[in-house]
C-alpha cells in the first residue's frame, strides 16, 4: 500500500465518518493533492469487468476522485481493450499484467476490481485482502466451504472494505421493498418464489474463437483439473461446472441475496435439488434445468430455470396480508388480493422507492468513509452459504444441511 494510502486511511479512521468526508476534501486540496486519488486495479477485463465494473468506475470517477490505473486479464484482447479504455478516461497507459498477483505487489494500488471466472473469486479475494486492498468482488462469492470460509476471515482479518456484486440490493425499488416488509405491512413472509427462464443459457453468447497464444490457459485453470487447451471452455467457461454452478450461481445468488435483504433473514437450514441437462446437449456441462427449494424455518423459497422455453419470469414474496409481486424490478407491486385476511393490504399499490447510492458509487463511498457497504461480505458469505447449500443438494441428490457453528454442509 502506498504511503499516501495509509496516511489517508489512518486518518479516516480517526477522524470517523462524519468529519471524513469534509475534511478529506480540505486536505486534498491542500496537502494531498493528487495523491489523494484512490488508485484502482482491474482483475478480470472480460464483458463484466469492462462493460460494467470499469464503465461504473469511470462514472464516478470525477465526484469520488478514483482512476483505474492497471489492468489483468489471461485473454490478450480483452486486457488491450481495458487498457485503451483507460488510455481514452485518464490519458494515462495503465499497468497491464496477465497474473493478478502482479497487481496486488504494487504499492500504487489501493483497491481492486474483481471480475474473473467464478472459480477464481475467493482466491483472489483472498489475496487482494491479505494484500490490504480494498476489493469489488463479483457474484457467486464462492465454488466451496473452505475457499468461503478463508476468504471471509482474510477480509475480516485485515479489515478491507469489500463490496460484493449482488447489485439489486442497491437498486431504490428493492430497498423500498425491504421498507414495506421490515414495516410489516406483508404480515409474515411465508414464500419467495422466482421463476427466471430463457430460451438458450446465457453462456453460449460468450463462445468466442480463442488462440492458443492470446491464452493464458494456465492461469486460467488456477486450481481447477488441469487439461489442454480449449477455447470454448476458455471464452465460455459460464457453461462449464469447473469453473460455475451454471445458473444457480449466476442468477440464483441476486434472487436469495434479495430475499435476504428484503426479509432480513441470514441462512436456510436445509435445500434440496433437482437439475438436468435436458435441452442443450452439447459439451458444456452445466445443467440447463434446475429448481431447488430452501427452508429457512419461518418461511421456504423456490428458485426454478429452464434453458429451453422463454415461458416468462415471475419474482413474488408471499405473506400473511398479501403478495409483494417484483416481477417487473424497477416497477414492484403490493396486494391483498390474494389472502381472506382482513388485515390484509386494500387493493394494489406500487412499491414506494428509497433512494440509495448506486453500488458501484456505495463502494467508492465506503473506500473514503470505512464504513460497511450495502453488500458487505457478510452479505456475501450468506449467499454463498444459500447457493452451495444447492448447488451441492443437486450433485448429491440428497437433502443438505447448513451447520452455521461449524461454518459446514453436511448431507440430513
Amino acid at each position: 500500500m502506498s504511503n499516501s494510502s495509509f496516511n489517508r486511511r489512518q486518518f479516516l479512521a480517526r477522524t470517523g465518518k462524519a468529519a471524513a468526508v469534509p475534511l478529506l476534501a480540505s486536505i486534498s486540496n491542500t496537502v494531498l493533492g493528487a495523491n489523494d486519488r484512490i488508485s484502482i486495479g482491474i482483475i478480470g477485463c472480460g464483458s463484466r469487468g469492462r462493460n460494467a465494473h470499469m464503465e461504473q468506475i469511470h462514472r464516478f470517477s470525477e465526484e469520488q476522485n478514483v482512476a483505474i490505473t492497471a489492468v489483468c486479464d489471461v485473454w490478450r484482447q480483452h486486457r488491450e481493450q481495458a487498457a485503451d479504455m483507460v488510455k481514452e478516461w485518464y490519458d494515462l497507459t495503465p499497468f497491464q499484467c496477465e497474473n493478478y498477483q502482479e497487481i496486488l505487489a504494487r504499492d500504487d494500488i489501493d483497491a481492486v476490481s474483481i471480475a474473473s471466472p467464478d472459480h477464481h473469486h475467493c482466491a483472489h479475494l483472498t489475496a487482494a485482502a491479505n494484500a490490504k486492498k480494498d476489493a469489488y468482488c463479483e457474484k457467486p462469492l464462492a465454488m466451496n466451504m473452505r475457499e468461503l470460509n478463508k476468504a471471509v476471515d482474510a477480509v475480516k482479518r485485515n479489515k478491507t472494505v469489500v463490496q460484493i456484486g449482488t447489485q439489486l440490493r442497491s437498486w431504490p425499488s428493492f430497498t423500498g421493498c425491504k421498507k414495506v416488509v421490515q414495516e410489516g405491512k406483508l404480515g409474515q413472509i411465508i414464500k419467495c418464489m422466482q421463476v427466471r427462464n430463457s430460451y438458450r443459457p446465457y453462456w453460449h453468447q460468450y463462445a468466442k474463437p480463442v488462440e492458443e497464444k492470446d491464452a493464458n490457459w494456465k492461469t486460467f485453470l488456477g486450481n481447477a483439473r488441469p487439461r489442454p487447451f480449449d477455447p470454448d471452455r476458455f471464452s465460455a467457461w459460464y457453461g462449464y461446472r469447473d469453473y460455475s454452478t451454471g445458473a444457480i450461481g449466476g442468477f440464483m445468488s441476486h434472487f436469495i441475496d434479495l430475499v435476504h435483504y428484503i426479509t432480513g433473514a441470514k441462512f436456510p437450514l436445509t435445500a434440496v435439488t433437482m437439475g438436468g441437462i435436458y435441452r442443450w446437449k452439447d459439451q458444456r456441462t452445466c445443467p440447463d434445468s434446475v429448481h431447488t427449494l430452501l427452508d429457512y424455518g419461518d418461511f421456504m423459497v423456490s428458485y426454478c430455470t429452464v434453458f429451453g422455453n422463454n415461458a416468462g419470469n415471475t419474482m413474488r414474496f408471499l405473506g400473511t396480508k398479501g403478495d409483494l409481486d417484483t416481477t417487473d424490478w424497477r416497477n414492484p407491486v403490493m396486494s391483498g388480493e390474494s389472502v381472506e385476511d382482513p388485515d390484509r393490504i386494500k387493493g394494489t399499490s406500487p412499491v414506494p422507492e428509497v433512494s440509495r447510492p448506486q453500488h458501484m458509487e456505495d463502494w467508492l463511498q465506503c473506500l473514503r468513509t470505512r464504513n460497511k457497504p450495502n453488500a458487505d461480505i457478510d452479505a456475501g458469505y450468506q449467499h454463498a452459504v444459500a447457493v452451495l447449500l444447492s448447488d451441492m443438494a443437486m450433485t448429491h441428490q440428497r437433502m443438505m444441511k447448513f451447520d452455521p457453528a461449524a461454518r459446514r454442509i453436511r448431507r440430513v
